[in-house]
């Protein structure tokens, strides 16, 4: 009997346990999202963005008709198959070419579909002189905006029209012991025939060498674009430690610095720095002939930064990310504008690999005192969740989390200064957050990964593109409402593989009864399709010793 159920109203149930699970996941993964992963039964989803990314990476219908109907238990929905051929078709009848008279032109190879594109709104302001009956003229500046707002109609071009090579600039790999893992090679091997696109990878999986790949394949200037300072710098140090770059050719434009070199990184925090309405940083995309843009985090992309990349459809662009959800549902925008989804790798399959810790996930559930309850339930709406996120009974239960795991390098997460402030004053632990100068946050961080520090206090800024490979323990107060983006990348600062093969612990402190509880279960949606269960624990039954906690009804 077969692994998959095909339901008509396009979810695809995946019986893991099942022997053919894992030849079946690998079929549908190109076509197929994910949307949860719990213990026995995963369910994808077919969308119009899943069929589409699908395609571009070059499987046409015929393949997912296959898939779906040689792993299906049941006869397939006919309806269900006739919808995915012509979603898929739907991809390419209108391709952005390179013209030899015209330039950029926006050809058709379905009149009709032409003919009706043509009389959107949003289309007219974008197209120029019509060319032939198949083909209209548009400005090259426009190439993204059309692919923006063709998608949005429906009809998603395939951008043919080529890259400009970019300034040449030599980048090679150092051979010093270390190679791209089979992944890391297919991920560039994937993104470089593609032309522009996302790779998704695990936190922990190795990114940055992607990056570094790409860049020794596309031997050429590079403009990398990251989160923060901290994160520049590691970015920097890695490629001065795994490619033939040497420090004066990689340079960092960030609020400390503003150097333009062969390779440069840059902050989303400074190209989005507006003065008398305008963003002056952002003619850094047009300093150099770049040859390759790098977007790392690029599920964070800011709308300025989207705005801009619209006007880049000739570099070459690749994205790097965890996880596509964003929050505002812009995921077409990566899409349109930096590419198609070109590699994907499941959390769970890495970590079967070895490449990234194994993690065991705990909800710790923490009852409000008599007081604190009342003191809930007459606070303004936009007050509660601040006000349950940071009460005294949750600062209680993180210490005794701490003292717990005395001994192994533990974070301590959260959202709110001034609940941060405290718990670093309550641990006897420095806390990173936002007003932390760089050469401070370098200094403490550098502490923790040398062991002199164990228990190191971090805001939000700390929940991307940082480096803490020791880090075993990492302990969430509070987080941005319901994020599942955060949650994963919260996840993520324990993943790195542990030199004892020791595995992760990721709390969560949850008050019970109030929006807290909500937001949680939303945030962890991510991780659950993942494969990650998170135990729920009663915080009266933590144990004082390192024995396992246990689970609550």
């Amino acid at each position: 009997m077969s692994c998959l159920i095909v339901q008509s109203d396009k979810t695809l149930l995946l019986e893991v346990d099942h022997e053919q699970a894992d030849d079946c996941r690998r079929a549908i993964a190109p076509f197929a999202e994910l949307e949860r992963a719990p213990e026995h039964i995963h369910t994808y989803r077919l969308t119009p963005l899943g069929l589409w990314n699908a395609r571009a990476a070059g499987h046409d219908a015929e393949q997912v008709v296959d898939a779906l109907v040689t792993h299906s238990r049941y006869p397939v929905p006919h309806a269900l198959l006739v919808d995915v051929a012509e979603t898929m078709d739907r991809y390419g009848r209108l391709r952005l070419l390179k013209h030899p008279t015209h330039g950029l032109v926006l050809e058709s190879s379905d009149r009709p579909v032409l003919e009706e594109i043509l009389r959107s709104r949003r289309v007219q302001p974008l197209v120029g002189a019509r060319i032939d009956s198949d083909t209209v003229a548009v400005h090259p500046s426009e190439r993204g905006q059309i692919k923006q707002a063709l998608l949005r109609l429906g009809w998603p071009a395939e951008d043919l029209a080529g890259y400009v090579d970019g300034e040449a600039h030599p980048i090679e790999l150092a051979e010093d012991g270390w190679a791209l893992r089979p992944y890391q090679r297919q991920a560039v091997e994937n993104f470089w025939h593609g032309g522009s696109g996302v790779v998704v990878l695990p936190c922990g999986a190795g990114k940055t060498l992607v990056g570094a790949g790409a860049m020794a394949t596309a031997k050429a200037t590079t403009l990398i674009l990251v989160t923060n300072t901290v994160s520049a710098r590691q970015w920097k140090s890695e490629l001065v430690r795994r490619t033939s770059l040497t420090e004066s050719e990689v340079g960092e434009y960030s609020g400390a610095k503003k150097e333009i070199r062969p390779v440069t990184i840059a902050t989303y925090q400074v190209l989005t720095t507006r003065r008398k309405g305008v963003y002056p940083h952002l003619e850094l995309f047009d300093s150099r002939d770049w040859g390759l843009i790098v977007y790392d985090e690029v599920h964070l992309l800011p709308a300025p930064v989207f705005k801009f990349t619209a006007d880049l459809q000739a570099r070459r662009r690749i994205g790097l990310t965890a996880t596509l959800v964003r929050e505002d549902g812009r995921e077409s925008d990566v899409f349109s504008l930096i590419g198609p989804k070109r590699f994907d790798a499941p959390w769970k399959e890495i970590e079967a690999q070895g490449y990234i810790a194994p993690a065991d996930c705990v909800e710790v559930r923490v009852d409000l005192t008599e007081s604190e309850r009342l003191a809930y339930a007459t606070a303004e709406p936009d007050e509660k969740y601040r006000f349950c996120s940071t009460t005294a009974s949750k600062r209680r239960v993180t210490e005794a989390l701490v003292r717990r795991h005395a001994g192994q390098q533990t974070l301590v997460i959260g959202q709110y200064i001034d609940q941060l402030d405290e718990l670093g004053e309550h641990l006897d632990a420095p806390v990173i957050k936002g007003d932390t100068g760089n050469a401070q946050r370098e200094k403490l961080f550098d502490a923790f990964r040398s062991g002199e520090l164990s228990v190191l206090v971090v805001s939000k800024v700390a929940n991307f593109s940082i480096d803490l490979p020791e880090a075993t323990v990492a302990i969430q107060v509070s987080g941005t409402f319901g994020s599942r983006q955060e949650e994963a990348q919260r996840l993520g600062r324990v993943l790195r593989p542990k030199a004892d093969g020791h595995e992760a612990r990721f709390y969560s402190v949850v008050a019970r009864d109030t929006v807290d509880q909500d937001f949680a279960a939303h945030r962890q949606r991510f991780l659950a399709e993942q494969g990650y269960a998170y135990r729920i624990v009663d915080a009266s039954e933590l144990p004082a010793g390192d024995e396992e906690p246990g689970e609550v009804g």
